[in-house]
């Protein structure tokens, strides 16, 4: 049996109606960072259980308690998340992770390099640099993972 995870990023504070509606079912949700308040969080969290990282606005309240990076395992995958994919300072492959979820850019897009997906959701907060409001889904199934990007109509 597969477990769908919901990945979003780069919220800012915001949650829209439409985010949440695109993760209803998704057994856990991972935030690449950009959070904004504990308030995003907090509804995501009645979704399904949350794991999120910091970002670089991620400067006061809550949300800046929260950790740099994160280790997340799901069924058989391991999966690192880092806000912006320029500070990961490892070969992800040679540690035995099977995934890296990336925020930062605002650029919704996933690619396997080595073995290992790259995904970023993009950004599922306010409208920025003319980029698509979106959100991702991932499949795993044991520790093969199959990646959706989901483009919200807001």
């Amino acid at each position: 049996m597969a477990t769908t995870l919901g990945v979003i990023a780069d919220t800012h504070g915001l949650i829209r109606d439409e985010a949440l509606s695109a993760l209803a079912g998704v057994s856990r949700i991972l935030h690449a960072g950009d959070v904004g308040t504990a308030a995003v969080l907090e509804a995501l969290e009645a979704i399904a259980p949350v794991h999120a990282i910091r970002g670089n606005v991620d400067l006061a309240g809550a949300v800046a308690d929260l950790p740099a990076v994160l280790t997340v395992e799901v069924e058989q995958a391991r999966i690192y998340l880092v806000h912006n994919l320029a500070d990961l300072e490892f070969d992800p492959a040679t540690r035995g992770y099977h995934a890296v979820i990336s925020g930062h850019s605002h650029r919704a897009r996933h690619e396997v390099r080595g073995g290992v997906l790259y995904c970023n959701p993009g950004s599922a907060g306010p409208h920025r640099f003319r980029l698509p409001v979106t959100l991702a889904r991932i499949r795993v199934s044991g520790h093969e993972l199959e990646p959706e990007i989901v483009t919200l109509k807001v």
